[in-house]
């Protein structure tokens, strides 16, 4: 009756077993740390730059406790942030002499205590939130109008290119907001350009009618089109936001969407908004330049000679020199996508580039006046231009894809993509919420959520321990595996851990133990009824199991319409009430009945289980009891009072 198999033993140690390893580096704690990491695209973070952090370190007299290469940093750990100050000055003076041109970001960070063993396992520390470690807070406007113009604007181009590829003569093309007019002088030229814009631009819906002599076509984005391209436009600020700040090094920045047209963005650890402001600002362009090969121009690139007029030096990822014409082809504003891809002659890494109807045309011209001669490609971040590749042009290209091969490899290839793609906006932005939260009151916070999770856990197990004696110390056990449990699933998830969140988590507590509590009076009053002690935890844990799950679930309907429309501090308690209420329906039920299946399971004659006072009067009228419906209403122990009388 009260026995569960092995299986669900196993589950349950299982479970334990997860939660413990995945909750553990939580424990451990953060140390000061110094990381490096890389100012370009361009430029990697690998065991050379590894070894120089380790000689600018050991020439300074600072020993760290540990330093490593972490993916695409070098993080070094100190003992104190005092030592942590002095070692990223004398780190930064050495690898970053040139201020106003840095390749490596030297900034300070907390990195933590897990041992590697651990982190090997992907067991890693919940992340705090901005208002638990402190930092700045920005709330960004897009400008969807303006994203709409910019499609459309594009779209003009690719029509007007499109319509001379099929010969159709209009009398003119204009775009009036966020519509394209196009003009014909007669019916038929009128049909073709409807059927090429059907067949080519299916994200544009078209309607004509007659004006004066001649016939206007209107062109207009569909609704779902429209809605895509902002969603689109939404998502690539996003991939930009994340680019930029790379840069601050910040282990944890959350950029998310909010509602269809504003991103937070939040930076821990962060103090100077300033600085964030301006990395939020910059952006990355591109731009195609032919190389001056003249006599003078190969002068200079080989060192000998000096930048004739009308030219710019510029230096290659590795550090030889291109002189490059002033005059510019193409921008980055003509550029429309950006994939890494494959040489299929070579097998070198490629960046496969689509330009618009205006960059394709002009592109087509230059290639085809300019056979045999170098164009470069500059990439700017920052305000300073590097030179990605310079190939020699074989033939015209025509079409609008260009390809950029070179000295690449995969992730190099991955990354040019990726900056090229996203190094502009999509569409403008404005700050319209900003905020900073210091270091201390985020450690103050800290103190005090921590403070209120701990004494509300010590409280309930005193009052469980006191009033249902062993049950309640069943209960406590389950309570603390719940809040382990919690802790690991937060851990997993990589969850932001945020002040809210440590509220939820607190709460979580009390409606955990609600579970428990349901139980045990159902097993109390099954023992008022005069049933077995065995019967009567089987019966008392089926009969609780119902109101738990009814009542959980409304629960959780509330948590998810917070989690779906709730934003910022609403969607941090979301989330751990959530994900409480489901680490307490294990915890309280399926836990808490294989504690007591395993203490009193296989006890076949059960007299007693203690569960304290069970509350009942010595003797029931028999029309009270008819009228209850409840024939049995004393105890063995009562029944044997009355025969003694």
């Amino acid at each position: 009756m009260n026995r569960y198999p092995i299986w669900k033993y196993a589950i349950i140690l299982v479970v334990l077993l997860a939660s413990v390893l995945y909750a553990l580096p939580n424990f451990f704690g953060e140390a000061p740390a110094v990381q490096v990491s890389s100012a370009k695209s361009t430029i990697k973070v690998d065991s050379v730059v590894l070894a120089k952090v380790e000689a600018s370190l050991k020439s300074a007299g600072f020993v760290p406790t540990s330093i490593s290469l972490d993916g695409k940093s070098v993080k070094a750990l100190f003992k104190d942030g005092e030592t942590q100050q002095k070692a990223k000055d004398a780190i930064q003076k050495d690898l970053v002499p040139d201020a106003s041109n840095p390749s490596y970001v030297v900034a300070l960070n907390q990195v933590t205590l897990s041992p590697k063993w651990l982190t090997s396992l992907g067991a890693a520390p919940m992340y705090l939130g901005l208002d638990l470690r402190g930092g700045v807070h920005f709330m960004l406007q897009v400008d969807m109008p303006a994203a709409l113009t910019k499609k459309v604007e594009a779209l003009t181009g690719d029509i007007r290119l499109a319509l001379r590829e099929k010969n159709a003569r209009h009398s003119g093309i204009t775009r009036n907001d966020k519509t394209i007019d196009i003009r014909f002088r007669d019916q038929e030229t009128l049909a073709t350009a409807k059927r090429v814009i059907a067949d080519q631009f299916p994200e544009l819906q078209t309607v004509d009618a007659p004006e004066g002599t001649e016939y206007k076509l209107t062109a207009s984005i569909k609704p779902e089109a429209a809605l895509k391209v902002q969603d689109q436009a939404l998502k690539q600020n996003i991939v930009t936001l994340n680019n930029r700040i790379n840069e601050l090094a910040i282990a944890e920045p959350v950029i998310q969407q909010q509602g269809l047209d504003r991103i937070i963005v939040q930076l821990p650890g962060v103090q100077d908004v300033a600085k964030a402001k301006d990395i939020l600002g910059r952006t990355a362009t591109l731009e195609l330049r032919l190389v001056d090969e003249s006599a003078e121009g190969q002068a200079a690139e080989s060192g000998s000679g000096s930048v004739p007029f009308g030219s710019e030096r510029y230096l290659e990822r590795n550090g030889r020199a291109v002189i490059v014409k002033k005059q510019v082809i193409l921008t980055g504003e003509n550029l429309t996508d950006a994939q890494a891809g494959i040489d299929t002659q070579n097998q070198g890494a490629t960046v496969n580039l689509t330009l618009d109807a205006k960059g394709s045309r002009i592109f087509q011209d230059v290639t085809r006046e300019n056979i045999n001669k170098r164009m470069a490609i500059i990439l700017f971040e920052k305000g300073k231009g590097e030179v990605v590749t310079a190939p020699v042009i074989r033939t015209e290209i025509g079409g609008g894809r260009v390809q950029i091969s070179g000295s690449m490899n995969t992730s190099e290839a991955n990354d040019v993509a990726l900056l090229l793609r996203a190094g502009s906006l999509a569409a403008p932005m404005e700050i319209i919420e900003e905020s900073s939260i210091g270091p201390s009151l985020g450690k103050d916070n800290i103190a005090k959520g921590f403070n209120s999770v701990t004494w509300g856990f010590l409280v309930i197990v005193a009052f469980m321990c006191v009033y249902y004696m062993l049950f309640g110390v069943f209960s406590a056990i389950s309570l603390g595996v719940n809040l382990l449990m919690l802790v690991a699933v937060l851990s997993m998830l990589q969850a932001t851990l945020t002040l809210p969140g440590m509220a939820a988590m607190a709460l979580a507590l009390g409606m955990a133990i609600d579970s428990n509590v349901l139980i045990n009076e159902r097993i109390r009053e099954e023992l008022r009824n005069g049933a077995s002690p065995q019967s009567a935890i089987s019966t008392g844990f089926d009969r609780a199991w119902a109101t738990i799950f009814d009542s959980n679930i409304t629960t959780l309907i509330a948590g998810l319409a917070l989690l779906a429309f709730g934003s910022g501090p609403v969607r941090g308690f979301a989330v751990v009430h959530c994900l409480g209420i489901l680490t307490s329906m294990f915890s309280a039920v399926f836990f808490s009945r294989g504690l007591v299946n395993l203490w009193y399971g296989r006890q076949k004659k059960l007299k007693s289980v203690s569960i304290g006072t069970v509350w009942m009067p010595a003797t029931v009228p028999a029309a009270e009891s008819s009228m209850l419906d409840m024939p049995n209403q004393t105890t063995d122990t009562a029944k044997a009072v009355s025969k003694k009388k």
